[in-house]
């Protein structure tokens, strides 16, 4: 539940506007709320500053649906990440300010626009096949209120294209670096920025990539002491990270 709301209520029941009952109900749900299949945390916009988000991949979609119906009574604003654009018509059918972004594979409802930061976030991606999960990363930090610069395709196959915009990076409060392949793009970012640098190993590659598994090692192993790696494909993450160094 967002703050604001709670308080409001509570002022409400003050005023003789709100009966005990009611409040009740609300308060009753507020840590979880049990939906049988799944214990949706309505206590985390109070704990962390930003609601439980939906991980979409092995949901129904009506598992999906339900969820995020709970959701609503408490939180304002919504993210179903690893879904698809079937699931979403199906959601958007029953909430209709649903929005889909299909480079993210995420579903956004927003009703609660978060304040925007003054800091910016630099998202910057090795290869076009590395763009769902920059993407991924791009949209959890504005939807969270970030500003944000996107970078693509500009890896050190080609380290011209990175140089070219380094006046650009060193303007972001923080980076989320994205690459497949043997992962060495963080490092050369580090070594040109003097802010935090998230890295993000993705599954791109060929064969002895491992899935993702070379470009974390990779990672793990810069030599430029501003990196932080997470794990492989975790776009989320890097966002919320991001979000919380630009605060």
């Amino acid at each position: 539940m967002n703050p604001e709301t709670l308080k409001q209520m509570l002022e409400a029941y003050r005023r003789g506007q709100m009966e005990l009952d009611e409040v009740m109900s609300y308060l009753r749900d507020l840590p979880y709320k049990n939906l049988e299949f799944a214990r949706i945390d309505n206590h985390r916009q109070l704990r962390q500053g930003f609601p439980e988000v939906i991980f979409g991949q092995g949901k129904t979609t009506e598992q999906i649906i339900a969820i995020i119906e709970s959701m609503l009574q408490f939180d304002g604003n919504i993210l179903v990440t690893r879904t698809s654009e079937a699931v979403f018509d199906q959601v958007r059918a029953i909430i209709t300010d649903a929005e889909y972004h299909p480079s993210a594979r995420m579903i956004r409802i927003i009703r609660q626009p978060a304040p925007r930061k003054h800091g910016h976030v630099a998202v910057v991606a090795a290869g076009t096949s590395d763009l769902p999960v920059a993407e991924e990363a791009a949209m959890t930090a504005d939807t969270l209120g970030n500003p944000i610069d996107r970078f693509y395709d500009v890896g050190v196959a080609g380290v011209h294209r990175l140089l070219s915009i380094r006046d650009q990076l060193i303007k972001a409060r923080v980076v989320i670096c994205v690459a497949g392949m043997e992962g060495a793009l963080p490092s050369v970012v580090g070594g040109l920025v003097g802010v935090p640098v998230i890295a993000v190993p993705t599954s791109i590659g060929y064969g002895a990539s491992f899935g993702g598994l070379a470009a974390l090692l990779s990672m793990l192993n810069s030599c430029a002491s501003n990196v932080v790696v997470v794990n492989i494909d975790n776009g989320f993450s890097a966002g919320v990270v991001a979000h919380l160094i630009n605060q």
